[in-house]
């Protein structure tokens, strides 16, 4: 094989499967990056077995054929050559040759036969919404999923597709984080929950850009992204998500309606009285249209008001601040509606539409 490609289109090739590079494994030809110049394209390709990506590669094909190098070091060498182009040499034993300008490096490569590929997949369903939605919804709701792999189906988001309409999913058993949005077109019904990793390598990748499309094929076991000159395949996760809408409620007994950055910078100076890993909660009393916010702990106490609407009773409610500042973070609207029932139940963020809905459940708390 032999190619030639700019060093800036390597190093973007590399960047987007990289993600797919498994880190953990004994079999070393999973920490190879494919390349691929069998046909009249160039295509990286790398493959954990869980998470698959591939991408297509500006340059040109000298010589046809096909080498797995270590990702680690093929990204290192890249990184650091000059902006310039790049030669690409293997030969029969898959010693491969790197050149650029004066630099010249000698690694050994494996077999890119014994790679594995992607999986093929029938590509059936599809639905299609711009990369900016995409990446849009995928921010708004990726924060409360589960870290730890206790419980699988929290590690991951449901993609709920109903008619004209997608809703995505997220929880870790302390919130709830939903987004809903408008198709163009109408689908049938379908539930599948895509792993939380797949989600945050696939919106590193995304440009974001509005008119620039992203189509979701999805079957019973794997969801396909496709965009620009990339593709990411995905296994999903197995099994029955939980039944969300029945821990929803429309009922409340005190409505607020508060500037969304003056309750964010808020809770953001309250924290200072909080060092890294202590759970004290930020009590909220809310009373004659006027929010208190109080945080107590061994650095110190930290007491302000803010005005609000407020329609129905006076409630005094505690919750961990760092679940407050994650959903308004990411809410883009200059005011929120936030919607509580009593001091031991969960307080809704949620706008007109349920285009966004946050549920945070509160804590205890000793009341001075």
């Amino acid at each position: 094989m032999k190619i030639i490609c700019d060093k800036n289109n390597l190093l973007k090739g590399i960047n987007i499967v990289a993600k797919a590079v498994s880190s953990k494994t004994t079999m070393p030809i999973l920490g190879c990056i494919l390349v691929d110049a069998s046909s009249d394209e160039i295509k990286f390709t790398a493959n954990d077995m869980e998470l698959g990506i591939e991408t297509k590669v500006v340059g040109m094909i000298l010589e046809k054929g096909t080498i797995a190098l270590e990702a680690k070091i093929f990204s290192d060498i890249i990184r650091k050559l000059p902006d310039n182009e790049v030669t690409i040499t293997t030969d029969n034993n898959f010693q491969t040759t790197i050149i650029c300008e004066k630099a010249k490096f000698n690694i050994m490569g494996m077999d890119g036969e014994d790679f594995s590929h992607l999986p093929f997949v029938e590509k059936d369903a599809c639905i299609n919404i711009s990369q900016f939605t995409l990446k849009e919804m995928i921010r708004q709701t990726i924060f409360s999923i589960a870290q730890n792999e206790s419980n699988k189906m929290m590690t991951g988001e449901l993609f709920e597709i109903n008619q004209n309409h997608l809703r995505v999913i997220s929880l870790d058993g302390h919130r709830i984080s939903i987004r809903k949005i408008e198709l163009k077109e109408e689908y049938g019904e379908k539930k599948i929950i895509v792993p939380g990793k797949t989600l945050l390598e696939v919106s590193k990748i995304l440009t974001g850009g509005t008119e620039d499309m992203v189509d979701i094929y999805y079957t019973e076991n794997h969801i396909i992204f496709e965009f620009d000159q990339t593709v990411v395949i995905s296994r999903l996760i197995e099994g029955n998500y939980f039944r969300v809408d029945q821990m929803l409620s429309n009922d409340y007994n005190t409505k607020v309606t508060i500037n969304k950055r003056e309750f964010l910078d808020c809770i953001d100076r309250a924290t200072l009285m909080v060092n890294e890993g202590d759970k004290k909660p930020i009590i909220l009393n809310i009373a004659d249209n006027v929010m208190e916010l109080k945080i107590t702990s061994q650095i110190g106490t930290m007491d302000e008001m803010i005005d609000i609407d407020q329609e129905g009773n006076n409630i005094k409610i505690g919750f961990n601040p760092k679940f407050l500042i994650d959903a308004l973070r990411v809410i883009d609207d200059e005011k929120v509606d936030i919607y509580y029932m009593n001091p031991k139940a969960p307080c809704f963020i949620r706008d007109e539409n349920e285009s966004y809905i946050y549920l945070i459940l509160p804590v205890n708390f000793i009341d001075a």
